[in-house]
């Protein structure tokens, strides 16, 4: 029968290590899209939100580093105009959802 010191000695550490680890690699998991492809399809969103991402003007957001699936929502809602913006609205119609999960993931990789 183990003792309560050989519990925390050894079980807690490493639990606490595999959770640790776990949480590293759902927090770098890679988006769905395809950042190569993104960053050719990304060039007429950074006239507004800066080169890669990172937007100088207060009036765009920072795109560089968010997360892949807000990115995805944020270019749907556009896309669908249930989001109302005259430019955003515009630049997503004719986005596929490939071509939004590609953008995504290029944002997310800028981080």
């Amino acid at each position: 029968m183990m003792h309560l010191k050989e519990i925390k000695n050894g079980f807690l550490p490493t639990l606490i290590f595999l959770l640790s680890f776990t949480f590293f690699l759902a927090s770098n998991a890679q988006a769905k899209g395809d950042i190569i492809s993104g960053t050719k399809k990304a060039r007429s969103c950074q006239v507004c939100h800066g080169k890669g991402g990172r937007s100088t003007n207060p009036t765009y957001p920072i795109l560089a580093g968010q997360h892949d699936a807000y990115i995805q929502k944020q270019l749907q809602a556009f896309r669908a105009g249930t989001r109302k913006d005259p430019i955003m609205n515009g630049m997503a119609a004719p986005l596929t959802d490939q071509d939004i999960e590609d953008i995504a993931a290029f944002f997310q990789s800028k981080r």
